[in-house]
């Protein structure tokens, strides 16, 4: 695979979102074969490059995983909470791949949430660019 920016690899390997990810390069937690990374941009190979971040080697996840969830009333959207409430993390017990939420329902809501393990399609679903693409698109179909 060619390089990329460390920030993709970290979200795809469902690490963390590519934002929370540039606070983890930002703070000195990643490493690139030894040399710690603090300057966001930089690129690496993800078969090539020796990644850790935390003192833990990434890896690729074994394979993509997508989960349709019914996201029950009183679960937090969120994989971890300072306050202690219950989250949709816990909903995942099984799965073996570390999967994340896309997007966000309301502590008090339910309804369907997808989750994934995938950044790449995750960042492709909710990003405003994407959203622009989607609605050009339907624009000319609809021609």
């Amino acid at each position: 695979m060619a390089q990329e920016r460390l920030q993709k690899i970290l979200s795809r390997a469902g690490v963390a979102s590519r934002r929370k990810a540039e606070e983890l390069i930002v703070a000195g937690l990643v490493r690139v074969n030894g040399a710690v990374i603090t300057e966001l941009g930089t690129k690496a190979d993800f078969d090539v490059d020796h990644i850790k971040v935390n003192g833990k080697q990434l890896r690729a996840p074994h394979s993509m995983v997508y989960i349709a969830l019914n996201k029950p009333s009183g679960y937090v959207t969120t994989m971890s909470d300072p306050e202690g409430r219950k989250t949709v993390v816990e909903l995942m017990r099984g799965v073996k791949e570390r999967v994340y939420p896309v997007g966000r329902l309301d502590y008090a809501s339910e309804g369907l949430l997808l989750m994934t393990n995938d950044g790449e399609f995750a960042n492709a679903i909710t990003s405003a660019r994407a959203r622009s693409r989607r609605r050009t698109l339907s624009r000319r179909t609809a021609r």
